[in-house]
């Protein structure tokens, strides 16, 4: 049986035998609930709609960018895809953590002084922003694409967590987290719809430039 030719959406893993052999490749579905969830919570950053409709991206937070996210982690696992595995399965626990953290956590702060909660999470950014830059470092050797999803993605946390520290609500280094974070989505849903779209024609029709 001749083998495809279309690349899948992160490294092609060793090959495996068994349940992993049989699925389709799940970073596609990773891609765009990651793109989804980032897009939604970018406009809010940017300032585009206010602040006070946060609590709408809550639910897709934990449905779409997180349980959909780590799903697709799970998956990647059973495929033998060590690095589709760490980013779906960590940036789905992200999406889950700040539903819970928005949802359940901070509400239950309003004694706190203001620069702690900000301390708190700004902290909570710069850890996701460490866990960005080094995968980043991976990710030059997946796709031009995929890359540019991470880069980009780390410049968002590393501007959210300044402007989280800086305590200023919707302040500058926000803003451009935000609108750093809308590019991050456009690259993320290019890359979930290139991988998908090659995937159905069984061709590579739309370029996502692997290393």
């Amino acid at each position: 049986m001749a083998q495809s030719t279309v690349p899948p959406s992160f490294p092609a893993p060793a090959p495996v035998s068994g349940a992993g052999a049989a699925l389709a490749d799940p970073g596609p579905l990773g891609l765009a609930a990651f793109a989804g969830t980032t897009f939604f919570l970018s406009v809010i950053n940017t300032n585009m709609v206010s602040d006070r409709v946060t609590a709408g991206v809550l639910g897709l937070a934990l449905f779409y960018g997180g349980i959909t996210q780590l799903l697709a982690g799970m998956w990647e696992f059973a495929k033998g895809n060590t690095f589709g595995a760490v980013a779906f399965s960590s940036f789905g626990a992200f999406w889950m953590s700040y539903w819970y953290l928005v949802d359940h956590v901070l509400p239950g702060l309003s004694s706190a002084k203001v620069t702690d909660i900000n301390h708190a999470v700004g902290l909570y950014l710069l850890v996701w922003a460490i866990f960005t830059a080094y995968m980043t470092i991976a990710a030059s050797r997946v796709s031009l694409v995929v890359l540019g999803v991470f880069a980009f993605l780390t410049l968002t946390f590393v501007g959210l967590t300044i402007g989280a520290l800086d305590g200023t609500p919707l302040n500058g280094w926000t803003k451009l987290g935000g609108w750093l974070g809308l590019v991050t989505a456009l690259l993320a849903w290019y890359g979930s719809f290139a991988a998908v779209t090659n995937s159905t024609y069984k061709r590579a029709i739309l370029p996502t430039f692997p290393r």
